[in-house]
């Protein structure tokens, strides 16, 4: 039992530990907390309130076969969707699960038992995943299990079905939780402290993607003939999704008798991720904390790479290499960036999947049959877009805000160089990848003509998109604060989803007949040099006119600016003059 002090420090730790899956350092001084979780938590709400309104205008399933494989195909949506969600806040919260440096400095010298801050963790991470389940649910799990009733069901029926959805979903969310921190922990026990930072970023991307690859590329197996049929069990065996529909159909009283091994895994999975998740703690707690203090974070290397290029004049190039330098270095921003190229080989699979099941890949870059190159067409399009605009997200995110003084105090010979810098460092890191790995696929695969000519017009769209992306960009990147709550999600969802596909598709497709023509392929990249001439211009203009400033404090616009209120003297000032 915790004696009275213990519960106060237990209750102040886990308010800090539950609040820290956001690095708070990053934020600006003006800058809501609440009001950037509520932003996450907003978004899986708005998820499930679209599988609820998908619900209410769903009828019965028809009875038979077809009923039941339309009631699967939708339950095992929503568990894999579970999965998915809860794997990558396991990967991105990868740095605040487990004690850091920090921690140990500022909490080792006050008396606080090591068993406080043991349970402190544990529950902030149990309120954490929770909390993400059951935002993800809290509408589509109350509405869905109404036509998941079991035959000569009634309101106890509903009843078992709603507790069976909702215990597989933790269980589901417990099992990928809980074997993330299982694997951290197996790394932090192999290795040394200093190795174990470098590999975490390894294992962050690793995890993230396998995450998107098991939800995109798993095959549709969600009815009981597929998931019966013999030639099936090895493979399914390889993919929790599937164990986890097994085990709600077993507790919802409907699964099929062959179906008992599946479950049998769920069950052993979820006992083998909490055993593996207890075990990390208990270990990190009592036999890692005197590592994390005593043995250095990751040392700079004895021989440092030196950028054997000029991007400019010295200012520009000194900022390009530190924007480069920063990224490569940052766990915390490479996963940023691994979010958005996840989130883009995402769409980039539901354009390929069709290919990919079939395993004729290299059918899609044929140029005689019609369209059928227009989805990996789309694919390099789509990845230098998803590239851009992580990367210019990244920016915004200070590396260490406390350390931005050294830049206040340099006399930068001109805002215009750094900006300029930073545009050039923003199409190393995004655009060279994405078309030094587009190059090497369509030139294997498609005539060496048409092949160029998508590369000329693949590069002059990304000078074209690093140049829009970094129009309103006024600051060294990684040095300034981040203020929540700037972006408007719900406005950005929808455009892109209404206007970024059809335009997306409309694009692909005229830049397909165009590429059988030089003449047309010209012409297509002559616009969008024109554009990118245009865009630079106009953001040197911006750069060197008398308002521009490089910032290293976001602050909210005050009210006078938003009436226009603050030009109100100067027409009365010039006429003086």
């Amino acid at each position: 039992m915790l004696s009275t002090v213990e519960k106060v420090q237990f209750r102040v730790l886990f308010r800090q530990f539950l609040f820290r899956v956001v690095d708070l350092e990053l934020l600006a001084p003006e800058g809501d907390l609440a009001k950037l979780l509520g932003h996450f938590a907003s978004l899986l709400v708005f998820f499930s309130v679209i599988m609820a309104l998908v619900a209410l205008f769903t009828g019965n399933p028809p009875p038979g076969p077809a009923g039941t494989a339309q009631s699967w195909t939708m339950e095992h949506f929503l568990i894999s969707t579970t999965m998915l969600v809860v794997g990558l806040f396991a990967v991105l919260s990868w740095d605040s699960s487990f004690p850091d440096r920090r921690d140990m400095l500022v909490l080792a010298p006050l008396p606080i038992r090591v068993q406080t801050l043991l349970l402190a963790k544990v529950a902030a991470v149990a309120a954490a995943l929770g909390a993400t389940v059951l935002a993800l649910n809290i509408f589509s799990g109350i509405s869905w299990p109404l036509f998941w009733i079991p035959p000569n069901g009634d309101a106890i029926g509903f009843l078992r079905a709603l507790v069976a959805y909702w215990a597989t979903t933790f269980a589901a969310g417990v099992f990928i939780f809980g074997s993330v921190l299982a694997l951290q922990g197996v790394a932090a026990q192999l290795l040394s402290r200093r190795m174990f930072l470098r590999a975490s970023a390894l294992l962050q991307i690793t995890a993230f993607s396998l995450f998107i690859c098991m939800y995109f590329l798993e095959p549709h197996w969600a009815y009981p003939k597929a998931m019966t049929a013999e030639e099936n069990q090895a493979l399914l065996a390889w993919l929790p999704s599937y164990w986890f529909l097994a085990l709600f159909q077993m507790l919802n009283g409907s699964m099929p008798p062959a179906l008992l091994r599946l479950a049998e895994r769920a069950i052993i999975g979820v006992f083998a991720a909490t055993v593996g998740a207890t075990v990390a703690f208990l270990l990190c707690y009592f036999r890692n904390l005197r590592k994390i203090i005593e043995e250095p974070d990751i040392a700079p290397a004895r021989k440092a790479f030196t950028w054997p290029f000029k991007l400019g004049n010295a200012t520009s190039t000194a900022i390009s290499n530190f924007s480069i330098r920063t990224l490569l270095r940052s766990r915390q921003h490479r996963a940023i960036v691994c979010f958005y190229l996840g989130v883009g080989f995402a769409v980039v699979f539901l354009f390929l999947k069709s290919g990919i099941e079939r395993k004729t890949i290299h059918d899609l870059g044929a140029v005689n049959s019609g369209q059928a190159g227009v989805p990996l067409l789309a694919s390099s399009i789509i990845m230098i877009c998803a590239a851009v605009l992580g990367i210019r997200v990244a920016f915004s995110m200070p590396a260490d805000v406390r350390a931005n003084w050294i830049f206040r105090i340099i006399p930068l010979p001109r805002p215009s160089d750094c900006l300029i810098g930073a545009r050039r460092g923003l199409l190393i890191l995004a655009g060279v990848p994405i078309w030094v790995g587009s190059a090497a696929l369509l030139l294997s695969m498609w005539p060496l003509r048409m092949a160029m000519l998508h590369l000329g017009v693949l590069a002059l769209l990304g000078v074209a998109l690093t140049e829009a992306s970094m129009l309103s960009f006024r600051k060294i990147p990684f040095t300034c604060s981040y203020l929540p709550g700037k972006a408007n999600v719900y406005l950005a969802f929808w455009t892109y989803t209404m206007l970024g596909v059809p335009v997306l598709d409309l694009c692909t497709r005229v830049e397909w007949r165009a590429l059988h023509s030089v003449r047309s392929s010209v012409a297509i990249m002559v616009i969008l040099a024109v554009i990118a001439a245009t865009l630079e211009w106009w953001s040197s203009f911006l750069s060197k006119s008398r308002e521009a400033e490089l910032k290293f404090e976001e602050s909210p616009e005050p009210a006078v600016f938003a009436l226009d209120l603050h030009r109100d003297g100067e027409l009365i000032d010039t006429v003086k003059q």
